[in-house]
């Protein structure tokens, strides 16, 4: 992994972005701190025009997005046209809002969905992710959820954007779903695991928890992986002294 495939995940600055002069000092920041990409998630309603001209006023590249779930599922072309006006090659379905994964009908539904709107995306020279948290490690046909929606979409019309954090918390192995999902995987989540004193999981910066990233992330490269992209849902303080901690660490010990 080189440092220019690493990116920042806005969602975890997302309450600095909510106007466009707090995103422009969001973009700045992040720069400063090193990260030269970011992904956009959790922004507030900026046109996409400002978007781009703040983000390469900072020589910030915009790696990928996430778009709403009932957009990507039930009107693609509203997705596709803005990660056209954002130019930016690759977005992921964030969350199965409304997806009922006890009911069998659901799933197979929210899979329909997502592979058509997936061939969509495709036709338009665009890429749709399916971005996963811990609800799809719940059984369904004798195996987690995720496996069921990798296997019954083309690789062509869906790829993955596994989150470390959320594979873990979910009883999955990082390295597993890594190699398993070879030359599926263009982006991931970084995003560490840790505990507090009273046994509770947390999210924490890369390198404070208890996930093995040296070994992550060379079975993400050997699937493809291009964007290794830092998130964290919550922070113990100011969410740019997590993203600063995490980026010094992954330019000490990770990147080649």
């Amino acid at each position: 992994m080189k440092l220019s495939q690493v990116a920042a995940q806005l969602y975890t600055v997302r309450d600095h972005c909510q106007t466009a002069a707090d995103f422009a000092a969001t973009a700045k920041k992040i720069r400063a701190i090193g990260y030269p990409a970011v992904q956009l998630s959790g922004v507030g309603p900026i046109p996409e025009d400002e978007i781009v001209a703040i983000l390469r006023g900072e020589g910030l590249t915009l790696c990928a997005t996430h778009e709403p779930a009932p957009v990507i599922l039930d009107e693609p072309e509203k997705a596709i046209a803005r990660l056209q006006a954002l130019g930016c090659p690759i977005t992921a379905y964030p969350f199965p809002h409304g997806v009922d994964f006890s009911h069998p009908a659901h799933i197979t539904t929210l899979v329909r969905k997502l592979d058509s709107a997936g061939a969509k995306f495709r036709a338009a020279g665009l890429t749709l992710g399916y971005h996963n948290h811990a609800i799809e490690f719940v059984k369904f046909q004798g195996a987690p959820v995720l496996d069921y929606i990798y296997a019954h979409t083309d690789p062509q019309n869906l790829v993955a954007e596994l989150d470390t954090y959320w594979i873990h918390y979910g009883g999955g192995e990082v390295i597993d779903w890594c190699q398993k999902l070879r030359g599926r995987l263009p982006f991931i989540h970084l995003k560490d695991y840790g505990y507090t004193t009273e046994n509770k999981p947390l999210w924490c910066e890369i390198g404070q928890g208890t996930l093995p990233f040296p070994k992550i992330i060379a079975a993400a490269e050997q699937s493809g992986c291009e964007w290794f992209i830092v998130e964290q849902d919550t922070c113990p303080a100011d969410p740019f002294d997590s993203l600063r901690i995490s980026f010094d660490y992954i330019a000490t010990n990770l990147v080649s």
